[in-house]
């Protein structure tokens, strides 16, 4: 397995792993709302039912971007070598090495590290687009891009 497609995996797993953490998360205030609709009435019971339901909202949209973030990967190609740093590229540059994906956190080897990020970071913006040999101003620092896979 190439150091892309462990990445791919990883990107995968942390998305898969959110969408059924929120998807827990809702049974639970469904299961809480269906408790408190059991309960005595009240201004205590209609401020409980009130938090709950923003809560409910609130990991609705939290599962809307989970979502959207596999549909992403989904159209991730990591078999495919691009001149220029695009969805799915891995750059690595004299800072730090990026995968274009999705916004994953940390990735680690036993020799490298690997920053899952999305196209829509600073940093991500910034290398879109950009070529061996290119270099970006980031945080007051220049970035040289050495590699694209």
């Amino acid at each position: 397995m190439t150091v892309k497609q462990e990445l791919y995996t990883f990107c995968k797993t942390f998305a898969e792993d959110r969408i059924k953490r929120v998807q827990s998360q809702m049974k639970e205030v469904q299961t809480a709302l269906a408790t408190e609709t059991k309960s005595s009435a009240g201004d205590k019971h209609e401020t409980g039912r009130a938090m709950l339901q923003l809560e409910r909202e609130n990991l609705g949209r939290q599962l809307a971007d989970a979502e959207n973030m596999m549909q992403l990967l989904h159209t991730v190609d990591v078999l495919s070598k691009k001149r220029t740093a695009c969805l799915g590229s891995l750059v690595k540059t004299t800072g730090a090495n990026y995968f274009l994906a999705i916004s994953a956190g940390e990735y680690k080897t036993d020799l490298e590290k690997y920053y899952c990020i999305s196209l829509n970071t600073p940093i991500g913006i910034m290398l879109l687009g950009k070529s061996v040999g290119d270099t970006i101003r980031f945080n007051a620092s220049a970035i040289e891009i050495l590699e694209i896979i």
